[in-house]
Order: C-alpha cells, then structure tokens, then sequence
C-alpha cells in the first residue's frame, strides 16, 4: 500500500510539473507557475518518504526517480531568486540622495478597512512614492487625508471592481496618463517622475487582471497588458519603472519574456523571492508585487514589509538612477520570434472580449 501512494504522489507531482509546459493559456494550466516552491517542498518530502520507508527494490527505484526529477526542474526555476544566484540589478554605492527613488508597492485588498496600519507603514519608511492596489473611493478618502500634505502629486482611480489605483508621490509627477491598454475596465498609470537631481525617470503602475476563475478562464488579457508595457519600453527607451501587482509570479513564462522584450531587470534576483501574497498562509506564498527597472537603476535596499489586513504585504524597494553603471548590467533581450509572438498576443488580446 505504501507503494502505490507514495508511487502515485510521485506521478502526480510530476504531471503539475509538465502542465504549465503545454501552450494554452487556460487558467487551470497556468495557474500550476505560481506553486513551484510548494511543489518542490513536496517532492522533496516524498523523495525522502520513499527513501525511507519503501524496501529496495523497482518501486522505491521508480518513485524515487520521479520525484528527484520534479524537485530538480522545479528548483531550476525558482533558483535565480534565491541568494545562491547572481544579482542582476548590481548594489548602488555610495548612492547621492538626489538620484535615488523609494517606491512602496501595496495591494489594500478592498474589502480591507485598516488603512491606519497601512498609513503607519508609509509614515515610518518614508517612500518618495506611494502606488496602491484594488483601493476604491473610501481608500482613496483615507489616503487623501493622510498624505495629500507631504506627497502631494497625486494619480486617484478609485473603482468598486478590485482595479482601483492611486499614486502619490513627493516628487513631481509630469506628463501623467490613465490608460486602458486592453480592457476598458482595467486602468494603468505611465508618468515621469522628476528626482531631486532634474533628472526624469519613467513609472509605469499596473494590475492586470489574473488567470482565475473569478475573474478571467485564460491569462490572455494579463498577458497582452505585460506584453504591450515592454514592447512601449522597447520602442521608447527610457531610464523605467514597472511596479505593481502583476497576477503573475516571476518565474513565470509571461513575465520573464516581459522582461526579455522590455530589457526589465528584476532587482530579486540573486537576492530573494519577497513572496507577497498571501499573507495569512505562509506556505501558500509567491512573488505577486513586482517592481522591475531597466540597466539605468542600480539598488540601494528592497524589504517586504509586515501586513496590515490584506491578503498583499507591502514591498518598499529603493533604487538609485545611475545610468553611468548601466554597461554593469546586461540588458535582457527578446529574439525576433518572441517579439513577434509578443505582438501577435497583445493584438489577440485587444480584439478577443472576455467572457462575462
């Protein structure tokens, strides 16, 4: 009996291995890219269970080879964001005040009434800019109150459907757009923003909509939003931020070819995952809340900080504009064929309408 369960985990956790490989952007397939650490975990434990408690002999031998496989190309993927990789965006040195930019990333998560202990965070770290997730008009009335003194420029969307978004900032915010770049019930941000030194650096705040089956069957539309921001960032190039909820996690197929074709560094690399979300259960985490820059960014510090009531924690990173170190930091790079692949995406995900 022991044979064939622990037989049976092996083939099991070897099956949600392979099913994000296959091409179809259903929901269920994709969904199977954000445990991979649990995944891991597991086959871990069962390689160990079926070490120990099988006898030697063709079950134990097979079990065993199973599950070793799935822990392996699961830590393949997960590996670059841990400490034992190199760090891809390079730690800033001796940072001037003036060239640097503190961001706080936070998903309220609407129903969430306690905008005091997010309030507390902002006040006690201090960020420069402040971008908040899913926050309607009641987080919005809170915010306002309590920040509009002290960070004064200001991007208010205030929904009811979980898109909401607002931006303060204590640097002045120019050339400020809301747009609604695939569906027109998903908003996001594109601005400069001008550092204490004069120079303009470009934010782009999103959150698209997720692969989940209540919100969308297929991770089209989250893909085409990603996809078009990298593309812009490719046909403009500008020193650039991308910071937000993303619905995705970094190892994914989506948003490590987001980087590809935007030439996005992820400052996690090489230093840690800063699992986001969920917050009440520890062992069902992963990276949700991102915030990629381009080769002119170097890092001065990057925290996930504590929760507040929402399903989110809040990540507040600091990052020094330093366009003199960007040769430090190879430029990731899409081939032809991805980009190509990158268009026909976005422009499906323009012209399909989701499903109500």
């Amino acid at each position: 009996m022991p044979e064939l369960l622990l037989g049976g985990i092996s083939l099991l956790l070897l099956l949600v291995t392979a099913v994000p490989h296959i091409r179809l952007r259903w929901w269920l397939v994709r969904s199977f890219e954000f445990p991979r650490v649990q995944i891991a975990i597991v086959a871990l434990l069962n390689a160990l269970a079926v070490y120990f408690l099988l006898d030697p002999g063709h079950w134990r031998s097979v079990a065993g080879i199973v599950s070793l496989i799935t822990l392996f190309v699961q830590v393949g993927y997960i590996l670059p964001w841990t400490k034992l990789w190199p760090i891809e965006v390079q730690n800033a040195q001796n940072p001037p005040e003036d060239q640097t930019l503190k961001l706080l990333v936070s998903n309220v998560l609407t129903p969430n009434r306690n905008a005091k202990g997010l309030i507390e965070l902002i006040e006690a770290n201090q960020p420069d800019i402040v971008l908040t997730l899913e926050s309607d008009q009641w987080w919005g009335d809170q915010l306002d109150a309590a920040l509009n003194d002290r960070w004064p420029h200001s991007v208010r969307i205030p929904l009811d459907n979980l898109y909401g978004m607002h931006l303060y900032s204590r640097l002045e915010l120019t050339d400020t757009e809301v747009k609604w770049l695939i569906q027109d019930d998903i908003p996001s941000v594109h601005t400069y923003v001008t550092l204490d030194s004069g120079a303009r650096v470009r934010l782009y705040a999103v959150h698209p909509r997720p692969p989940a089956p209540s919100e969308s069957d297929k991770s089209l539309w989250r893909d085409a939003e990603l996809l078009w921001v990298g593309k812009h960032i490719h046909e403009d190039p500008k020193p650039s931020l991308v910071a937000g909820d993303l619905n995705d996690v970094a190892w994914s197929r989506t948003t490590r070819r987001f980087c590809r074709v935007g030439g996005m560094l992820d400052p996690r690399r090489g230093r840690g995952m800063f699992s986001t979300f969920h917050a009440n259960y520890p062992f069902m985490r992963w990276p949700l809340d991102h915030i990629f820059v381009t080769e002119h960014f170097t890092l001065v510090d990057m925290h996930r900080l504590r929760g507040f009531g929402s399903d989110h924690f809040p990540i507040l990173a600091t990052f020094c504009y330093r366009p003199s170190r960007q040769d430090e930091q190879p430029t990731p790079d899409a081939t032809e064929e991805e980009r190509e692949e990158a268009n026909e995406t976005i422009q499906e995900g323009k012209t399909e309408k989701q499903e109500k």
